[in-house]
């Protein structure tokens, strides 16, 4: 639909061009020399449009109002390969990629960040699913929300979250104030849940050195996990519209110990699996930008994280087995960009650097004591425009990995490279290529010299000597857009070098589950398709997706090779529909099913329904009914396929199933006034470098 005041000039528009092209030839003078300027015309386009990089996407009017916070909208988008759960204020990657980031303004944002989003200010959104050299290492999605900035009045308001069904509940409030430059803002909320109806089922085949096959049926008589924290957060930002300072002072602990209880069954002998934990984490993140000569940019970042974590574990499988961790975690990160936007491109480049201590101690039936010292080094430059109708973006990133335990040394070094292409074949159909070199770095805890027994005939093993490992990617996808459809079929193929796969090594009759570098390969392929439709415009919506995905799993090791090979599907669908108060949602998907290792995994199915009425500016209510029909929903299963060591195991919640959530919106507003763009941060560290089982 076009604007009143946009009627007027697009239907001058061909009114001024023929005029000014005959004053060009009544004076002699050359068409193309003449550059005409005209003011931007809004008309009814394509809700999604595909860029070089990234899918920027413009949410509808309904999904914005209808909307309390920044998970329900982004639930409604149902973007590609990303499982968003607006009860539980989770966002999961439904492939084995990496990591989901998602950020506010380019700048990572927490939980709470998007629980207080300021829905009426949100400009668009960017979905990066194949993210530049800049982002780092294991970031496979970039979920990038722009924000108007505020520069006045005030917010208020809370997020009430309870399970009906079960001991389960988020509340939190929040507050901003904006007086000049400058805004105030206070989150705090509180976590808890309880769920005792966990049910644990594994049958294991062991086959030992002299030839006989031992079978052990282990499973769960009765078991229960709760855990009780709080976060707190305050933001300080100065702001104009050439700059942005922020100071963000965040910690986040547990309240109680974090408990898992249950009694199991090895065989028909009963015996106890328990385990606690608590941690506190502060944080403290600076922050800023700054625009000069109009088209280039600057942007510093500091984070420093402390981690203090203790626990005990106690499994009585067989014999009794307990020990107890006590670690701290110091750790900085800093990061400095900078960005010239020239003709034809765009420029950036930069630097990243973290520096990590861990000093982790274990005590009782593990006895060791872990001093970690690791430090990343990154620097990047980006080049991105357009030739004629070819967008391109390539880049090269540079990356070093220093770590140090005890006389175990390393230090990795890999050049990155990355290159994006998209050509439009037509005004509707554009083809995308993208290949990346990028690296895998284990968890700090599995390069760790600590064993940890699992139950009587199985112990995790840290391997010092496993190394980073390089991984090449690429990407084929064709797109379709009209302002109500979208489509894209794609295809990706990545192949993980030298990388650390997992191995069962058996001796004296046990057996140690560990990683290996060795000369491996774990390689994959999908072909995917993903259609989007507004079947009703403004009122109903409708998304699928689905694709075949093929794993390859090689390892070359001296009297302990294997190759595992998997197909999969893995899908999905859902349906929006916007009836003016209310909001009616579906939702259902396979899960996740892939292999990597010796390990095939079955990411649990999620389905739910969702119903929202906005009573009015201040107050909205929603009903979450998760996994509907169902009175044991699988939460995980996981199969083992070593020549020595056969296991499958499933884990089923009772608490999970005909799950009903109520969640209550509250928000306030007065004197809100937006400009420009509004940047927070969240970069605190979370790994604490402990194995555990």
């Amino acid at each position: 639909m076009l604007k009143m005041q946009d009627m007027k000039r697009f239907f001058l528009l061909p009114l001024v061009v023929c005029c000014m092209t005959a004053a060009a030839q009544d004076n002699g003078e050359p068409l193309y020399e003449k550059d005409v300027t005209l003011d931007e015309v809004t008309v009814k386009a394509a809700r999604v449009v595909q860029q070089v990089d990234r899918m920027r996407i413009y949410p509808s009017k309904q999904q914005i109002e209808s909307s309390a916070n920044g998970y329900s909208l982004l639930a409604k988008l149902t973007l590609p390969h990303i499982r968003v759960d607006e009860a539980m204020s989770s966002i999961t990657a439904l492939t084995n990629l990496g990591n989901v980031q998602v950020r506010i303004n380019d700048v990572i944002a927490s939980r709470d960040d998007l629980l207080a989003l300021d829905m009426q200010g949100i400009d668009h959104i960017e979905f990066i699913d194949k993210p530049g050299v800049r982002y780092g290492d294991e970031v496979a999605y970039i979920i990038n929300i722009k924000v108007k900035k505020s520069v006045g009045g005030y917010v208020i308001g809370s997020q009430l979250t309870n399970s009906l069904t079960s001991m389960n509940g988020s509340e939190s409030v929040f507050a901003k104030l904006n007086h000049g430059r400058s805004e105030f803002a206070l989150n705090y909320s509180l976590d808890y849940h309880h769920f005792k109806g966990a049910e644990y089922d594994a049958r294991t085949t062991y086959r030992l050195e002299n030839g006989d096959v031992m079978t052990m049926n282990r499973r769960s008589l009765s078991s229960h996990n709760k855990d009780f924290s709080h976060l707190a957060q305050l933001t300080y930002s100065l702001s104009d519209s050439s700059y942005v300072l922020q100071v963000k002072l965040k910690e986040k602990s547990d309240i109680h110990p974090q408990r898992n209880d249950a009694i199991m069954e090895l065989n028909g002998t009963p015996y106890d699996d328990r385990s606690s934990s608590r941690s506190s984490s502060p944080s403290l993140d600076i922050y800023y930008h700054q625009d000069f000569l109009r088209h280039q940019s600057i942007t510093a970042n500091v984070v420093g994280t402390s981690i203090k974590t203790t626990g005990e574990e106690v499994n009585n499988e067989g014999t009794d087995y307990r020990y107890s961790t006590n670690g701290q975690t110091y750790s900085l990160w800093s990061e400095v960009i900078y960005e010239n936007h020239l003709k034809p491109f765009a420029l950036s480049c930069g630097v990243q650097s973290s520096q990590r201590y861990s000093h982790n101690v274990y005590q009782g039936d593990v006895h060791a004591v872990n001093n970690m010292h690791s430090s990343d080094l990154y620097l990047f430059s980006q080049l991105k425009g357009n030739i004629s109708k070819l967008s391109y973006m390539g880049g090269l990133g540079v990356s070093r990995r220093y770590y140090r335990q005890t006389d175990t040394k390393q230090d990795f070094w890999l050049f990155r490279p990355k290159m994006t292409v998209i050509y439009p074949i037509t005004d509707k159909v554009k083809l995308k290529y993208d290949f990346e070199i990028s690296q895998h770095t284990s968890q700090i805890a599995m390069v760790s010299d600590v064993s940890i027994k699992m139950n009587a005939m199985e112990t995790i093993l840290g391997n010092p000597e496993i190394h980073p490992n390089r991984m090449t990617s690429h990407q084929l996808l064709l797109s379709y857009s009209t302002p109500r459809f979208t489509s894209e079929l794609q295809g990706y193929y990545r192949i993980n070098s030298h990388c650390n796969l997992e191995q069962y090594i058996r001796r004296d009759g046990h057996f140690y589950q560990t990683q290996v570098n060795a000369d491996n390969e774990c390689s994959f392929f999908y072909i995917e398709s993903y259609n989007q439709w507004d079947i009703i415009p403004e009122k109903l919506t409708g998304t699928i997706y689905g694709g075949i995905y093929r794993f390859f799993n090689f390892l070359r090791s001296t009297g302990n090779s294997y190759t595992h090979t998997y197909t999969s599907f893995n899908g999905g669908c859902s349906l929006q529909a916007y009836l003016n108060r209310w909001t009616l949602g579906a939702y259902a998907d396979n899960g996740w099913n892939f292999m990597e290792g010796e390990h095939r995994g079955h990411q649990a199915p999620a389905w739910y329904f969702t119903v929202t009425y906005r009573m009015n500016d201040v107050l909205t209510l929603s009903l979450f009914a998760q996994h509907p029909f169902s009175q044991h929903p699988l939460t995980n299963k996981t199969e083992v396929m070593s020549r020595y060591v056969q296991k499958e195991i499933s884990q089923h919640q009772r608490d999970y199933g005909n799950m009903l959530t109520l969640k209550l919106s509250w928000r306030l507003n007065h004197g809100r006034k937006y400009r420009d763009i509004q940047r927070t941060m969240n970069h605190s560290d979370k790994e604490t470098g402990i194995l555990s089982k």
